[in-house]
């Protein structure tokens, strides 16, 4: 039987210093929460990428795991797209982002 690898949802955003505080703390009181809430979006990560940082502009990457990419699709339609109009709406320009799928390979098994 053929395992089935984990999918990971990742949205870098790059968010302006001067909002960065408020930004970093609605990702982790809010956004994740509410997007790990459904139970669709498990193990959720938020990390600071480390880069040459400008003096205007931070990035981080917000990252869940999903069971395959029709979940996610369902979850953009029910909650995803709603969630993200409301950090658009509540940071404007000052915060940009996209979003990838990732396949999780194992690679100590074969």
């Amino acid at each position: 039987m053929e395992k089935k690898n984990m999918i990971v949802y990742n949205t870098t955003f790059n968010i302006e210093n001067d909002i960065l505080t408020e930004c970093i703390e609605y990702l982790k009181k809010s956004y994740i929460p509410r997007a790990s809430a459904s139970g669709f979006l498990r193990t959720p990560y938020l990390r600071r990428i480390l880069q040459d940082e400008s003096e205007d502009a931070s990035s981080y990457s917000v990252q869940f795991h999903v069971k395959n990419p029709e979940t996610l699709e369902y979850w953009m339609q029910s909650e995803g797209r709603a969630l993200q109009e409301e950090l658009i709406t509540r940071f404007g320009t000052k915060i940009v982002g996209f979003s990838t799928l990732l396949e999780e390979i194992d690679w100590e098994n074969d």
